[in-house]
């Protein structure tokens, strides 16, 4: 599967959101996972996780292309 950029910063938004509400005692819903604040090292994982993501998919790949001469 190919994760698109958009998909990853939609994720990683997902839970940056979901870190404060359960940090203030509330439960938040992802999909079909409810969290608890009991999970706030499962948001942080997947905010560090989805980061990553985020930041491979920005980044210059840092390949040049030139074409290809040949002299004769």
């Amino acid at each position: 599967m190919v994760i698109t950029k958009e998909v990853a910063e939609k994720k990683l938004k997902d839970w940056v959101n979901a870190s404060p509400a359960t940090a203030s005692g509330q439960s938040y819903k992802i999909g079909s996972r409810q969290l608890e604040p009991a999970d706030a090292s499962d948001i942080r994982r997947m905010i560090d996780y989805w980061q990553g993501h985020v930041e491979r998919l920005n980044k210059p790949s840092g390949r040049i292309f030139r074409p290809i001469t040949r002299d004769l």
